[in-house]
C-alpha cells in the first residue's frame, strides 16, 4: 500500500477559508441557512466552516446540525459487517430554510443521494446546496455535482481518497491511497 499526500495542513486551511468567503458572498448573515454536515466525516469540516465564518468574519448564530444517513443508504443491507449508525443532531425544522450539505469526500454520489432523503424528515428545505472538501469527478454513479468544492481529484477506483482531521487523526491533510 502507497500513500501520496494530496493536500497539506496549510493547504487544507487556505481552502477551508476559500470556502467560507464562497459561503459568505452568498448567504450573507446566514439567517435562512444551516449547515448540515453528514456523518461522520463531514462534521469535521462543517465545525470548521462555522468556526471561520464566526471568529474571522463575525457571522453570528449559524445553524449547524449532524445529519446519519446510515439507514438511508441503498447499500444499508449488503455490506458484510453491520454498518454503525451515528448520531443525527437537528434542533431546529428546516423548512423554508437554505440548506447546505457539508461533506469530505464527493465520490459516487450515493451518500448524497441518502441525505436528500434523510432531511425530509425535518422539513421541505426552500434550496439545498452540496458543499465538499474533495471531489472525485471520474467516479460518479448518480448526477450529482458539489456547489462549493475545495479540491477536484481525478483517482481511479482502486484509489481511496482519505481527509485526515486533527480532531480526529492529529493532521490536517488529504492523502490518495493506492493499494
Amino acid at each position: 500500500m502507497s500513500q501520496k499526500i494530496l493536500l497539506t495542513s496549510r493547504e487544507v486551511n487556505i481552502i477551508l477559508h476559500r470556502l467560507a468567503c464562497q459561503l459568505l458572498e452568498k448567504h450573507l448573515d446566514f439567517s435562512d441557512t444551516i449547515l448540515i454536515g453528514i456523518q461522520p466525516r463531514g462534521v469535521f469540516l462543517a465545525e470548521r466552516l462555522r468556526n471561520i465564518l464566526e471568529k474571522e468574519y463575525q457571522v453570528k448564530d449559524i445553524a449547524l446540525g449532524y445529519l446519519d444517513i446510515t439507514f438511508y443508504r441503498d447499500d444499508f443491507r449488503r455490506k458484510e459487517k453491520p454498518l454503525e449508525a451515528n448520531k443525527t443532531q437537528i434542533n431546529f425544522l428546516v423548512e423554508n430554510k437554505k440548506v447546505i450539505f457539508i461533506d469530505d469526500v464527493l465520490y459516487t454520489g450515493r451518500s448524497i443521494r441518502s441525505a436528500l432523503t434523510a432531511i425530509q424528515s425535518f422539513g421541505r428545505p426552500a434550496e439545498i446546496e452540496l458543499l465538499v472538501l474533495i471531489d472525485r469527478r471520474f467516479s460518479r454513479h448518480l448526477p450529482i455535482q458539489p456547489d462549493y468544492r475545495g479540491r477536484q481529484v481525478d483517482s481511479i477506483n482502486q484509489e481511496k481518497v482519505k481527509v485526515f482531521w486533527e480532531e480526529q487523526e492529529g493532521e490536517d491533510a488529504v492523502y490518495l491511497i493506492t493499494n
